[in-house]
């Protein structure tokens, strides 16, 4: 009998490991001094009432917002308003991170505004807004987005491909290209006007307090989206929209859209977004008209 207990531990063991493992494997993309296996496997259960608490303690670590500034540097991004650099802003690093650290424990931190830059659109004489936020807000929410993704991208529907980790636009085109060969060749291409500029702050906050109860994280995140505005020697305070070229803005317009591709999911379209852009598959002119109709 004692052999026999003694032989079953160890596999009980083993077991645990391998499905820590593939947990770890599944979210192979997370920052892992942020996401560690008990946090991944609270995210794959799912958390009690649905909601994380205490994530700011993770944002204002001074190892998220390493990784996050090497992210940041990676970009090789413009000043801001206050013209420091990337560069600058390393010389100083240790001590620029710790005083981020302090203003976000202290819940004292608060954003800059954004300098505004207008770059030519593809194929078009128009030029389109670009939101250039300082090399220490970058950081800052290149270390909120390490902390809250994963959440937001656990429920994020299968058919959403645009900024998102592990997926990108030759998937998307494969998953078209599926669908046209499965009898779906009636399509509908549809593109949201100034999607970024245009989203309402006000439910996008309550989609985000649906799965964090963290005011801290919440607070930050909000102060974001009503940052200010300088377009030369203009200066202004949007009512609406999230800025693009800020690195929270990819996540925030997924987030704002998820009850739409869901909704359509559960309605039996077949869809492809890719951020602002859909491409819905039908089987006939009737159905492309119905889901047309759907998203307008």
């Amino acid at each position: 009998m004692t052999t026999q207990t003694a032989e079953a531990t160890p596999a009980a063991v083993l077991a645990t490991t391998k499905q820590a493992g593939e947990i770890r494997a599944r979210w192979a993309w997370v920052e892992p001094s942020v996401w560690t296996a008990r946090m991944l496997m609270a995210l794959e259960e799912g958390v009690k009432g649905g909601k994380w608490f205490s994530l700011m303690d993770k944002v204002y670590r001074l190892r998220t917002l390493e990784v996050a500034f090497a992210q940041v540097k990676a970009n090789n991004g413009a000043a801001g308003v206050d013209h420091q650099s990337v560069a600058h802003f390393e010389r100083d690093l240790r001590t620029n991170l710790d005083h981020l650290s302090e203003h976000l424990q202290a819940g004292t931190y608060r954003p800059q505004a954004v300098r505004r830059v207008w770059i030519p659109k593809p194929g078009s004489r128009e030029k389109r807004p670009l939101g250039v936020p300082t090399v220490r807000d970058r950081v800052v929410q290149a270390a909120v987005r390490l902390v809250v993704e994963p959440i937001c991208e656990r429920d994020f529907a299968a058919h959403s491909y645009g900024f998102r980790p592990a997926r990108g636009c030759k998937d998307a085109l494969r998953r078209v290209d599926a669908l046209l060969k499965q009898g779906n060749t009636w399509i509908v291409d549809a593109d949201l006007k100034s999607y970024f500029d245009t989203i309402p702050h006000a439910p996008l906050l309550e989609r985000l307090r649906e799965k964090i109860a963290d005011g801290a994280v919440l607070s930050v995140v909000e102060a974001f989206l009503h940052q200010a505005v300088r377009d030369g020697l203009r200066s202004w305070t949007p009512e609406g929209g999230t800025p693009q070229g800020a690195g929270l803005s990819p996540l925030l317009a997924n987030l704002y859209l998820d009850p739409l591709d869901h909704q359509m999911a559960q309605d039996g379209i077949e869809m492809v977004r890719y951020a602002d852009d859909f491409v819905l598959l039908c089987r006939s002119r009737a159905e492309a008209e119905q889901a047309l109709a759907r998203v307008r």
